[in-house]
């Protein structure tokens, strides 16, 4: 370690101290090509991670309105029911529209009975398969 200081000092001794301008601008233009390149990977990752929450929050939605059903013998009339109920302590945000009240229930339509039995986003985007988020 002793031996790096004493190159370094020498090397510092011989010449100004700083860098040049052509220094500063070859590093500039290599991060800039580093930040150009790792660009396009992190919007496909951040939308990749949107997705699988997306896919999640689906999930418990769907999963918490059949608990609803089989406890209660009917549907919700809303998502908000789910909540008042004790089924979710509060309605999971859209990641896409990054708002609890953007989703889009889908009603009964058979016979007497009533009540949202599944739900969709609110997002008309386009996903990584090819089809809109609201389908999903």
């Amino acid at each position: 370690m002793k031996l790096f200081h004493r190159i370094f000092r020498k090397i510092r001794q011989g010449g100004e101290k700083g860098f040049t301008l052509i220094e500063l601008m070859v590093v500039v233009a290599i991060v800039g090509i580093l930040v150009t390149l790792a660009e396009p990977s992190y919007r496909i990752a951040t939308t990749k991670a949107k997705e699988a929450a997306l896919k999640r929050d689906l999930y418990v939605l769907r999963d918490t309105i059949d608990q609803y059903h089989a406890d209660q013998g009917r549907y919700p009339a809303a998502l908000a029911d789910l909540v008042d109920k004790g089924y979710l302590r509060a309605i999971p945000n859209d990641p896409f529209t990054n708002a609890s009240n953007t989703w889009v229930e889908i009603y009964v339509s058979e016979g007497e009975e009533s009540g949202i039995y599944d739900v969709h986003s609110g997002s008309d985007v386009i996903g990584t398969n090819g089809t809109t988020y609201n389908e999903w």
